[in-house]
């Protein structure tokens, strides 16, 4: 069964009140993070912020230091099984503007209780919650 490897981020910017967190609506109808493979001659970090600028336009963003969470699953393309391991990382940006790439029709800054209920699959779910504790433990 063919593998893929990637990277995404789970991108956030700090609002008056709650953090908001950006989600895209990507082609096939789904609403998730920003993720897409790892290339030749990349590492992860490296994916995520080439990543990040091809499928939102941000070019800026900090790391948040110790978040790495990893989800596996399978899905079909093509009628083929592949399995999948994405490398989520927590990044801040300031910026609110969004230039979407092709592969997205729509994208939301929503806080966390909205974008919860926004995605679409539980697995990034259960990144969120991580991402959420991690900003609250690293809170100003």
């Amino acid at each position: 069964m063919p593998r893929e490897i990637s990277a995404g981020a789970v991108i956030f910017r700090r609002s008056k009140e709650d953090p908001e967190y950006l989600l895209l609506h990507y082609g096939l109808g789904h609403w998730d993070f920003v993720k897409g493979n790892i290339e030749k001659g990349e590492d992860e970090k490296e994916t995520v912020q080439r990543e990040v600028v091809e499928e939102t336009g941000i070019g800026n963003v900090s790391f948040v230091e110790g978040f790495r969470e990893v989800i596996k699953y399978f899905y079909r393309w093509k009628g083929q099984g592949i399995f999948k391991i994405v490398i989520f990382y927590l990044v801040e940006t300031r910026r609110r503007q969004v230039a979407l790439s092709r592969e997205h029709i729509g994208y939301r800054w929503l806080p966390y209780e909205k974008a919860t209920t926004q995605l679409t699959f539980q697995n990034s779910k259960q990144v969120l919650l991580k991402a959420k504790s991690a900003i609250e433990g690293k809170s100003e």
